[in-house]
């Protein structure tokens, strides 16, 4: 069974973007049910298709396919909840982990998430200086909650935590 690990951090500042290239992203959502999502995505020219189940505390199913990436635009085009997410991802390596740095455009502007996947879930991280307030659990910043509530209709308080 695949599955999925990480932790969920706000970032502080802007030194990140000196640490990685960004890539586009863009995903839609053919499922955004509590207990399941199903994703369609481009990754570049790459299209994949996730499935996710619901989360037990860090842990949750995840199973991902590559698929023709004219067919993931096509389904994200027709098939897919709106608004779609649209991000450029900055990896960044720190000690010994990967981050992964989103930052949103379009309805979801001025949002900027860092991901880190984990092994397990008591796994030990180096945190970044440019690392702010973990958001681990909170729906708000899933990108399947972005969808339905995107973050340019937040209010000030509620953005802020």
């Amino acid at each position: 069974m695949g599955k999925e690990i990480e932790r969920k951090f706000l970032i502080k500042g802007r030194e990140w973007r000196a640490l990685g290239e960004g890539v586009s992203y863009l995903q839609g959502y053919l499922s955004t049910d509590k207990g399941r999502t199903v994703r369609v995505r481009t990754v570049g020219e790459q299209g994949y298709i996730t499935i996710k189940g619901p989360a037990e505390g860090l842990v949750r199913p995840e199973y991902e396919y590559e698929i023709p990436c004219d067919d993931a635009r096509e389904i994200i085009s027709k098939l897919c909840e709106k608004p779609v997410i649209k991000k450029k991802r900055y990896t960044i390596p720190f000690g010994l982990h990967t981050w992964e740095v989103d930052e949103f455009s379009d309805e979801n502007e001025g949002l900027v998430i860092a991901e880190v996947e984990l092994k397990h879930e008591s796994e030990e991280i180096d945190i970044p200086t440019w690392i702010g307030r973990e958001v681990t659990g909170d729906r708000r910043y899933y990108n399947a909650h972005l969808v339905k509530n995107p973050y340019r209709l937040w209010k000030d308080a509620e953005s802020q935590g």
